[in-house]
């Protein structure tokens, strides 16, 4: 590992040096839009037809057809999910860049049959593994639920797992859920939740596209171990103005957007106004939740100020107000609140160069009532610069690179397990290097090779220099097969501490890595094979191994004021997946596998994870019946869940302050004595879902109702065993629900 950034200097070099430009080629650049509202549409496919050369649209909207022969013309045929394919004449000039911008026409709802066009391009020309790319519209077609959910949509997906129907919290092969980085717009999200972790705080009305790694991401994305989830937002409709409000049992939403002198804005505001389908997501238990959501975005972008640059002020606020009627349970309260600044140069060349700046801070805070107990409070602040820089060459092969520079501060007051208050003030900074090299010169290979070097780093126990190496690599024996694999290390100097007795962990706190705990640590090795024979048709199987170490936990062993208060483990998963999205005419089917084992090792004890679950299947039909109708179902099966039984009961007598205590009745409370730790297995879960959807145009107004039914044949599938007194507390029952959306 010590000379790997000696080698990726030599093979950057070497490799750069040879992707010079040909003399009788130039390179062909396009901004794809929507010709209604001017949004750039992602993962678009564009190709030359005459050369059949492609590539398709990245986040940004744009794609880059380098090495064309020169001084011809050219059919360029560029499609994408629900728009009518366009076909228009290019032009390619010797030595130089040619742009396009292309504007794509939506087909109405009488020619809504999803097309996944671009699946043969990005099977040719993408080096990712791990990775799931969802566009505005596929998120549509995603099950729903109470309403559209971003997270909830990912957990139909193989290698993610949730504990079930109460919360849109995730796990990501055998990772905890404070692994997962969660990015809006480059901003980090520390607690993306609403309701206990029923909702995420992110519109779905708002997002652009969705890019969600399970393992193996690239050099330009760390802080996390498991996964990372990166949402674009839109723009906003640059030609008119236009509001969008919509309303579900439990939230009522408004969607503005429109254009601004050399740009356009979007706002959206969602808050809650019942808790009735709370409540059944809690098993009939009053749960008094109040939570709102506002998400806002404008853009400016002038050749009279500087020709090719575009500017972007993003802003997320959330918050959440649980307030329990029983005086002996404590309220909560937390709350997001991120901003952006982002400035993207596109050059007349094949250069990419943005430089951002973000404040991302997440407010905690768990209130005693009756005891009277001072509140547990966490705060974290998180300042950030990055910048980044992405050249294409005429082989194809692409350099990123960049820098970033963070500083966090976290403060935690709390008691510890003694019953003395404690505050933890921490605060750091990281100065972070990346640079990868993507080669995709060759038609049988393509390779990512990269690293992330963290100079300066948060925790004050770390190395002062750490490496992170990645590699991925796909290798392609035949036109529709190509093998894959990936290897690579990750570090996080800021998790959440959680407690490993408690059933559910209401308050889990941000910490940067005490003094006396290294960070955390984690070791990826990916491979697998995909299977693509046409743009409708796509099997991914993949095998994976995921080594953590030093994963923090409160120290529920602590005796002496002079324990520390946290003490760390390790953890390992592994497990295979298999994948398949494919459609028939109208019919669009995703189904997956997974069998999966995930371990822990505290207190020299290995046990399993509270969310391994050893089989999991997914399956996912969406049926377009034209004319606006749409109806779609979803079955999720798996193994149960584990849990550590209750053996008994007894009285532990507390010795404190001896004259307050009235009677030795005073010195006793009831304790639970619990088993070995996830030794037992709840019952299997499972459930079916359906929704019927209807999309109308009325001229002036597009209105979309959909009617859900929520475990439609109502499994009484169970949560979790009450401490107290062993109580069972089931999932959600038979629960149909629907929504309204009026675009104006």
């Amino acid at each position: 590992m010590r000379y790997f950034s000696t080698v990726l200097i030599v093979v950057i070099f070497f490799l750069s040096a040879n992707s010079t430009y040909s003399q009788d080629a130039g390179t062909l650049r396009g901004l794809v839009t929507d010709s209604l509202s001017g949004e750039v549409l992602v993962y678009a496919s564009a190709y030359v037809k005459e050369i059949n050369k492609g590539a398709n649209t990245d986040t940004r909207g744009y794609f880059i057809i380098p090495s064309v022969p020169a001084n011809k013309t050219y059919t360029l045929v560029v499609s994408y999910v629900g728009y009518q394919t366009k076909l228009m004449s290019v032009r390619v000039s010797k030595d130089k860049l040619s742009h396009y911008n292309i504007s794509l026409s939506s087909k109405g709802i009488q020619m809504q049959t999803i097309e996944k066009v671009g699946e043969r391009y990005e099977f040719k020309n993408e080096t990712k593994v791990s990775v799931q790319r969802i566009a505005a519209r596929e998120l549509e077609l995603m099950p729903k639920g109470v309403e559209t959910d971003v997270f909830r949509s990912i957990q139909y997906l193989p290698g993610v797992q949730s504990t079930g129907d109460v919360s849109a919290k995730y796990y990501v092969r055998g990772g905890a859920s404070n692994q997962n980085l969660v990015l809006v717009d480059g901003v980090t999200v520390y607690n993306p939740f609403h309701a206990l972790g029923l909702f995420g705080v992110i519109d779905p009305d708002v997002v652009n596209s969705l890019e969600f790694y399970k393992g193996g991401f690239a050099a330009e994305f760390g802080g996390r171990l498991s996964s990372v989830m990166s949402i674009s937002t839109k723009d906003g409709d640059k030609h008119r103005f236009g509001a969008t409000a919509s309303a579900s049992f439990m939230t009522a939403k408004l969607l503005l957007e429109g254009p601004i002198p050399n740009g356009s804005f979007i706002i959206s505001g969602r808050k809650s106004f019942s808790n009735k389908i709370l409540d059944k997501f809690f098993d009939k238990s009053h749960v008094p939740v109040d939570f709102y959501d506002v998400s806002m975005k404008a853009n400016f972008t002038s050749p009279d100020f500087i020709p090719g640059a575009k500017f972007t002020v993003n802003a997320m606020l959330s918050g959440d107000n649980l307030k329990q009627d029983n005086p002996r349970v404590e309220d909560y309260k937390w709350a997001n609140n991120i901003f952006g600044l982002r400035w993207l140069q596109v050059p007349d060349s094949p250069l990419f160069f943005e430089l951002a700046f973000s404040s991302s801070q997440f407010t905690g805070e768990l209130i005693p009532k009756q005891s009277g107990a001072p509140p547990k409070k966490n705060v974290v602040d998180d300042f950030s610069m990055e910048m980044n820089f992405n050249y294409v060459f005429d082989s194809k092969d692409e350099v990123v690179s960049g820098f970033h520079i963070r500083n966090i501060g976290t403060t935690l007051n709390m008691n510890n397990a003694v019953g003395v208050p404690v505050e933890i003030r921490t605060d750091g900074t990281s100065v972070v290097f990346f640079a990868k090299y993507k080669m995709l010169r060759f038609d049988e290979v393509d390779m990512d090779l990269g690293a992330r070097l963290n100079a300066v780093n948060l925790s004050r126990n770390s190395s002062v220099v750490v490496m992170e190496p990645r590699l991925n690599i796909k290798f392609r024996p035949t036109d529709n097969i190509a093998l894959i694999g990936a290897v690579g290390v990750y570090q996080q100097e800021i998790s959440t501490l959680t407690s490993e007795y408690d059933v559910i962990n209401l308050f889990e706190p941000w910490v940067i890595s005490p003094v006396y705990i290294k960070p955390e640590k984690a070791t990826h090795y990916i491979t697998g094979i995909e299977f693509v024979p046409s743009d409708d048709f796509r099997v991914t199987v993949e095998g994976y191994y995921k080594k953590i170490d030093n994963f923090p936990v409160v120290n529920q062993k602590k005796i002496l004021v002079t324990d520390p208060d946290f003490v760390t483990g390790e953890a390992e998963a592994y497990g295979i997946e298999v994948f398949n999205k494919s459609r028939v005419e109208f019919v669009t089917l995703m189904a997956s596998y997974t069998n999966a084992f995930s371990y822990k090792k505290l207190y020299g004890l290995r046990y399993y994870n509270k969310y391994d679950i050893r089989h999991q299947v997914n399956v996912n039909m969406d049926f377009d019946l034209g004319d606006g109708w749409n109806v779609g179902a979803s079955w999720i099966y798996h193994s149960g869940l584990p849990y550590t039984k209750i053996i008994g009961y007894y009285d532990k007598m507390y010795i404190g302050d001896y004259f307050y205590q009235n009677s030795l009745a005073d010195f006793r409370q009831p304790y639970t004595i619990l088993g070995i730790d996830n030794l037992h297995r709840l019952p299997e879960y499972h459930k079916l879902d359906i929704t019927l959807s209807k999309k109308f145009d009325l001229g002036f107004a597009k209105v979309t109702l959909d009617a859900s039914i929520i475990n439609v044949y109502d499994r009484k599938n169970i949560f979790y065993f009450k401490r107290e007194n062993g109580e069972r507390v089931n999932m959600l029952p038979f629960l149909p629900t629907a929504t309204i959306k009026v675009k104006l």
